[in-house]
């Protein structure tokens, strides 16, 4: 028996017309929901995640302010960057490509970005709510999960797996991905183990749970450090958060030739989470710019 694909492009199309319809209502108020990204460099996976973004935008109607700097910037220059895009009334979310050069503070940069304005939930505040959190319709207007993150349960939601009181394991500790992903699935009621890179015997924890978040860029050093079958087992849902590209084209961090006889769901490297995410960033600055979800 083969798993289950679960693509995202169908929830990003269930998704995008209630949007559209938002963003026509503040236009009729005169307001133009405006996402700023700043960029530091030309990483490949960032410059493909703002195109992606800029396609997405132009189709709802959300205006894009690109801030590409040269990979040399210093923090000062990127904070200067993020602060004067954070002044300017007009733009309502600002996201800043992670991780930034080795010259940059990476927290310094973020700091300087109103919670308002974060929709991508990378600053002190909205971490803050996220972890303060005690469950999930706990949640107000102002609380921006980081997309990723919350693409994650969306997807488990649209297909309608289950989280609550399941066992979940999110392989990964990042504050961009890892923690907030193990946080959402704990307000979900699920009971949830994080594994890193010092975790003994991950496979025998993962192999426990019914549902499995990979979310460590295990395999950005080749296809070699992929996710095994041995690593899984049937019945299990597993969320490849992962978007590796070498010669051959996009990887995740999950051997999916090899799962997909094993477990009962799981996302494709290529089609799966990205549409989610890009899509929950989008509904994120239109709510941020005052259309009520």
């Amino acid at each position: 028996m083969t798993a289950k694909l679960l693509t995202g492009k169908n929830i990003a199309d269930n998704m995008a017309p209630a949007l559209s319809s938002r963003v026509e209502s503040l236009a009729s108020e005169g307001v133009s929901p405006c996402l700023a990204v700043v960029r530091a460099g030309e990483r490949p996976d960032d410059v493909a995640y703002e195109n992606a973004i800029a396609k997405r935008a132009a189709g709802l109607g959300v205006v894009l302010r690109r801030e590409a700097l040269d990979a040399g910037s210093d923090t000062v220059r990127v904070a200067d960057a993020v602060r004067s895009l954070s002044a300017d009334g007009g733009v309502h979310g600002i996201l800043v490509f992670r991780p930034l050069p080795a010259r940059v503070s990476e927290a310094a940069a973020l700091s300087v970005i109103p919670p308002a304005k974060d929709v991508d939930g990378v600053t002190d505040a909205q971490m803050a709510g996220l972890y303060a959190m005690r469950n999930y319709a706990d949640a107000g207007a102002s609380l921006f999960f980081p997309c990723t993150a919350e693409a994650v349960i969306r997807v488990l939601d649209h297909y309608g797996i289950a989280i609550s009181g399941r066992r979940a394991v999110v392989v990964g500790r990042s504050a961009v991905i890892g923690k907030p992903a193990a946080h959402l699935l704990l307000a979900r009621d699920a009971a949830v183990t994080v594994c890193h890179s010092k975790t003994r015997d991950t496979a025998e924890l993962t192999r426990e749970a019914d549902i499995v978040v990979c979310a460590a860029g295990l395999a950005s050093g080749g296809r070699k450090d992929r996710l095994g079958a041995e690593y899984f087992a049937p019945g299990q849902t597993v969320i490849d958060v992962a978007v590796n590209v070498d010669e051959d084209g996009v990887y995740g961090d999950v051997d999916t030739d090899a799962v997909k006889g094993v477990v009962a769901n799981i996302t494709p490297a290529s089609g799966g989470l990205g549409a989610v995410t890009t899509l929950v960033l989008m509904e994120h600055v239109i709510r941020a710019a005052g259309a009520p979800a």
